[in-house]
């Protein structure tokens, strides 16, 4: 279910495009689900047609959801791929940890301050 907060200091383009990628990741919507229509969105969530469009579009460019002409919008499965990728570097993380002697915590920490910063280090 999706609520936007009238009062919210975010704007309600963003609470939708966050609301539906959450539910994306969380499997809540799974690969291949097909989505309101941009207009029927509008309608029952009482927002512009333009402010879904543009929930949609930043979904898309993100490759969550993929848009197929007249048949709509569907769940995408670049999100598989991802959690996928996501799954691969941290096994190949945890292998050059053990390989240097880290400690698992310091290993943790490591990666939550690539996490805050938005960056990964550079590669030597």
């Amino acid at each position: 279910m999706i609520v936007i907060d009238a009062a919210s200091p975010v704007p309600p383009f963003e609470q939708l495009r966050a609301q539906l990628a959450r539910q994306i990741q969380d499997r809540t919507l799974a690969v291949g689900a097909r989505l309101p229509t941009i207009r029927h969105l509008a309608a029952d969530l009482g927002l512009a047609v333009n402010t879904v469009g543009r929930a949609y579009r930043e979904l898309e460019e993100a490759g969550l959801i993929e848009t197929r002409g007249r048949a709509g919008s569907f769940v995408s499965a670049a999100g598989e791929e991802g959690r996928e990728r996501a799954r691969q570097a941290a096994a190949d993380y945890a292998a050059v940890i053990a390989s240097v002697g880290l400690d698992p915590g310091e290993a943790i920490r490591i990666v939550q301050a690539a996490l805050a910063s938005g960056t990964a280090p550079a590669s030597p």
